[in-house]
């Protein structure tokens, strides 16, 4: 737990601030070892001090001092400052005086928030059966409350147990099921839950949005996507849902998916998707979350692009064609300087850098020419838009955020950002990424956690450790109901808070926009805790006394597998997580790996190659992309 008295000594601080200075403003929970690390103290001079200190040190006048540093343009920066051994520190600015207390720990984000992103979408169900449901009893209609088909559940969820399987192994108490891992279940409930409601049209709950094309008969259900989650499904089939998802049920899938493919659009991208009556995008919208998001076509078709190619009587090249024409889309036609092509399409931004990347992940040899200089072109575009202190995507010169609505993409933009920082090799995107998950953490103009700290919320284990103050609003019995849901995020810094006006709150702004939690917020988050660990994860081989790398062993050699990943929960007691081993093309096993030590995050485990001449052996961790690998042929 974060002292208590650093919490009352900062609030009695805080009162005697002016409103024009800050405290040093931190990611309440912390940060990442070996990763980016800054803060901001606005009002603070260029070329003061800061200082970094133990925080059970905080009122010890003599107590040394751990890192120091010099603050510019509002900004210390402390990415250098990685201690060996986890610790909750604070810093100090003269004349601003103390931050709250903070940890630097081997994947910190990832230890605090993986469980919480998946559990939001268990809660957020507006069923518990997959196949009885009425949406129309679902506000937003669809598989989660004030959400919709268009909210790609199962697509994210399959992502993130493809990024660090071993992690999500470990939970199974939501679904009272020993055997089953608690994100595998969810994964099998959407499934089934897009499976039997491909074809519904009916109505819905409160939604302003019909779908379809100008002058067509206009829908109010958006089932076609049901096939893009059902695509996700079926590509993780052939991954890791073999053991829990019966062959005959995956097949009933696929065929869904092939019957019905082109029929629902899902071969092309569909322009002019989404008719609304809401005042932030009224009208006919050429890319809107609630239909079809720029590069949701890429993942879909790369999904049944996956599915396909390990089926002996499967078309992989058609999807994977359809995949190229969409991608050779994007790369002609995405305009970084429309904001109908970028922060217009709110929380469904994330999605349009997300699938590119996903392209050169899956099949670097298939994309088409100009995929990666997109990127860099994008890269390069967020770069100049968060050139600020609180390296904040400002919407324009004039406009830091949206005045009314606090439906934008930024919780989605620090896992762009790591997917194309990872094909990049581009430390400064992947630097700029961190700053966005600082600012959900606490590192805003508000200098509170996205998410309201209800009581309700503490009482379920729905909220993050370590955080001290929590989005300052609440509406827990909004549209959604989401008070009593786990992880939700509540809200984001409106217009008028910025450079720095925190308590300039929501007054004058529509209830339901000042705070309000959305499924396809959090599936945006979702999305940059998949994307984190890309440049974090490795696999190594060692000889057996773990002395030399080793690439090309030898038959009966005993070799050390070496996994870093983010498995490291408990700092105090040594963990086990395991990879996969494939002999040729048979199928793969499991060998355990331990923690070296407490709290170490590297994890070891023994192969012995006793295996004939010409054996090829993969050595790997994650699926989908996200794998890291050693291979080698005896």
């Amino acid at each position: 737990m974060k002292t208590i008295f650093l919490i009352i000594l900062n609030f009695i601080f805080s009162l005697l601030l002016a409103q024009e200075n800050s405290r040093p403003i931190v990611n309440q929970a912390g940060y990442n070892l070996n990763e980016a690390k800054r803060f901001v103290c606005y009002g603070a001079i260029d070329g003061v001090s800061f200082e970094i200190y133990f925080a059970k040190d905080s009122l010890n006048q003599k107590a040394k001092s751990l890192y120091s540093g010099s603050i510019r343009n509002f900004v210390g920066d402390f990415s250098r400052f990685n201690p060996t051994s986890t610790g909750e520190y604070i810093i100090k600015v003269e004349d601003h005086g103390i931050s709250y207390p903070f940890w630097i720990a081997d994947h910190l984000m990832e230890k605090l928030s993986s469980r919480l992103a998946y559990q939001f979408f268990i809660d957020v169900r507006g069923s518990k059966n997959p196949v009885y449901s009425d949406e129309a009893q679902v506000a937003g209609g669809g598989p989660s409350r004030d959400g919709g088909a268009y909210t790609l559940e199962a697509l994210y969820e399959t992502l993130l147990y493809a990024s660090n399987p071993a992690l999500f192994d470990r939970w199974h108490e939501d679904f009272n099921d020993s055997e089953t891992p608690d994100l595998i279940k969810l994964i099998l409930w959407h499934g089934e839950f897009a499976y039997h409601h491909r074809d519904y049209n009916g109505p819905t709950g409160p939604r302003p949005y019909y779908l379809g094309h100008p002058g067509e008969e206009l829908q109010t259900y958006d089932y076609q996507n049901t096939l893009d989650q059902l695509a996700a499904v079926c590509a993780g089939w052939h991954s890791f849902l073999k053991p829990y998802l019966p062959e005959e049920q995956y097949q009933r899938y696929r065929r869904a998916c092939l019957s019905k493919w082109e029929e629902y659009e899902r071969d092309q991208v569909a322009r002019y998707y989404v008719k609304s009556r809401k005042w932030v995008d009224v009208g006919w919208q050429e890319f809107n979350e609630m239909g079809n998001v720029f590069g949701q076509s890429v993942f879909r078709n790369l999904m049944m692009y996956l599915c396909e190619k390990n089926e002996k009587d499967g078309n992989p090249e058609k999807f994977l064609a359809y995949a190229k024409i969409a991608a050779q889309d994007i790369i002609d036609h995405w305009d970084f300087d429309n904001p109908r092509h970028m922060w217009w399409i709110r929380n469904g931004e994330h999605i349009t850098p997300q699938a590119l990347a996903f392209f050169l992940m899956v099949a670097p040899e298939e994309a088409p020419f100009g995929t990666k200089e997109k990127l860099e072109s994008w890269a390069k575009h967020m770069k100049e838009k968060t050139n600020n202190f609180w390296q904040y995507r400002k919407h324009s010169k004039e406009e830091w955020a949206h005045p009314r609505t606090k439906e934008l993409g930024n919780t989605g933009l620090g896992g762009s950002m790591f997917a194309a920082a990872y094909l990049l090799n581009d430390s400064l995107l992947r630097a700029t990424g961190w700053s966005q998950v600082n600012q959900v953490f606490g590192l805003n103009p508000a200098e509170a956690h996205y998410s309201n700290k209800s009581a309700e919320r503490l009482n379920i284990k729905g909220y993050w450790n370590g955080i001290e103050v929590g989005w300052p609003f609440d509406h827990p019995n909004g549209l959604g109901k989401l008070g009593l849901v786990r992880g939700t995020l509540d809200g984001t810094p409106l217009d008028n808070m910025f450079p720095y006006h925190p308590m300039a709150g929501t007054e004058g702004v529509n209830y339901a926009y000042a705070t309000e939690g959305w499924a396809v917020t959090n599936r945006a988050w979702m999305s940059t805790i998949i994307f984190s660990t890309l440049s974090s994860h490795d696999i190594k081989m060692y000889d057996d006394k773990m002395e030399n790398e080793v690439t090309m062993p030898k038959i009966g050699d005993i070799v050390n597998i070496q996994l870093k990943a983010a498995l490291n929960l408990d700092w105090n007691k040594k963990e086990t997580a395991w990879v996969d081993v494939q002999i040729d093309e048979k199928e793969s096993f499991k060998i355990q790996v331990n923690e070296t030590g407490k709290n170490s995050g590297v994890f070891t485990g023994k192969l012995q190659l006793d295996f004939p001449s010409k054996t090829r052996v993969k050595i790997s961790y994650g699926y989908m992309g996200f794998e890291k690998k050693v291979e080698f042929t005896l």
